[in-house]
């Protein structure tokens, strides 16, 4: 009788070391910052060799891309698992989502600071359009069903900035009461 393998299946292998490699990055990216960061500390950190970087990613750049859609596709999942159930007030509650989610040490830096500056504002736009924008749409879509689309998406980006700069300030060490209550203000506003 032939003994099973305790061996991990190279795509498992092949995911830890991604993750392992992204989390060391993110780390040093929240740290120091994407251009203070280099990939011979990034392959320190997460104890791989420089060939395992390289394997994975084609540069660093491609790095920090998978770290920030990682952040943005957390930050949606947030706020689903926040709204779901919610029949109340769907987007009060998906607003808190957002809000806790956002207060994860680093991650208002790496999408609304690194992010852009590094990928560009169109490349952060698409990420955002999958991430916590596309669940702010979901829950206006339902609020406001006599939008056309372009008014939906006009008003879901408008929101979605306000959410982000809200979002940054609280990270930069303003009080989070006033900037969750005006986005409450405004998202009442706009859907009454």
């Amino acid at each position: 009788m032939q003994e099973k393998s305790t061996r991990t299946p190279n795509a498992d292998r092949r995911a830890m070391m991604r993750k392992k490699l992204m989390d060391a990055a993110r780390s040093l990216f929240v740290e120091k910052g994407f251009a203070a960061t280099s990939t011979p500390e990034i392959v320190k950190s997460a104890e791989v060799t420089r060939g395992a970087l390289y394997h994975h990613f084609e540069d660093k750049e491609d790095l920090f891309r998978a770290v920030v859609v990682a952040e943005a596709k957390e930050l949606r999942q947030a706020i689903e698992v926040a709204t779901k159930g919610t029949i109340d007030d769907p987007l009060g509650t998906g607003s808190k989502g957002y809000f806790e989610a956002m207060s994860i040490q680093g991650r208002a830096q790496l999408l609304l600071i690194d992010g852009p500056a590094v990928l560009g504002v169109q490349e952060m736009d698409q990420i955002d359009a999958g991430g916590g924008r596309a669940a702010l749409r979901m829950g206006l879509a339902t609020a406001t069903p006599d939008l056309s689309d372009e008014e939906l998406e006009a008003v879901t980006k408008v929101l979605s900035a306000g959410y982000d700069r809200a979002a940054l300030a609280i990270a930069q060490g303003e009080a989070a009461k006033p900037y969750e209550q005006a986005m409450a203000a405004l998202v009442r506003a706009t859907i009454s």
